[in-house]
């Protein structure tokens, strides 16, 4: 049995507004999305090169935000905190204190997003 190159795909963040999503995830993640039409439904794709994993924020009736289901970890550039305190100011909440993580893994910290999805930040220092 071979090892998969990367475990996820593609990962799609649900929103209820969708230009307020895509303005707070540009703002938080200090980047610019790719604002498209994907079967007549609006998507923004991050920036990102292969082979590293895509995705986007999504607006379909089929899917509602959450704060209880999977978490996607997200790049926080160029540290978890800097990213937590651009989420503040972007409109979302942060959750608890940033983690260091065992065997130099790096750090993770938890955030509510403008539309009520929880995430995950991931950054390998943050100092």
């Amino acid at each position: 049995m071979s090892a998969l190159p990367n475990v996820v795909a593609w990962f799609e963040i649900p929103s209820v507004d969708f230009d307020r999503a895509v303005r707070f995830y540009e703002t938080a993640l200090d980047t610019e999305l790719k604002r498209q039409e994907f079967g007549g439904q609006p998507i923004a794709v991050f920036n990102y090169e292969e082979p590293a994993t895509g995705g986007a924020i999504v607006h379909s009736p089929s899917m509602t935000p959450a704060d209880d289901g999977v978490i996607v970890y997200l790049n926080a550039r160029p540290t978890v905190d800097a990213a937590l305190a651009r989420i503040e100011e972007a409109g979302g909440k942060t959750e608890g204190p940033v983690i260091k993580l065992p065997q130099d893994i790096g750090y993770i910290a938890f955030f509510t997003d403008t539309e009520g999805n929880r995430l995950g930040l991931h950054s390998l220092t943050n100092g």
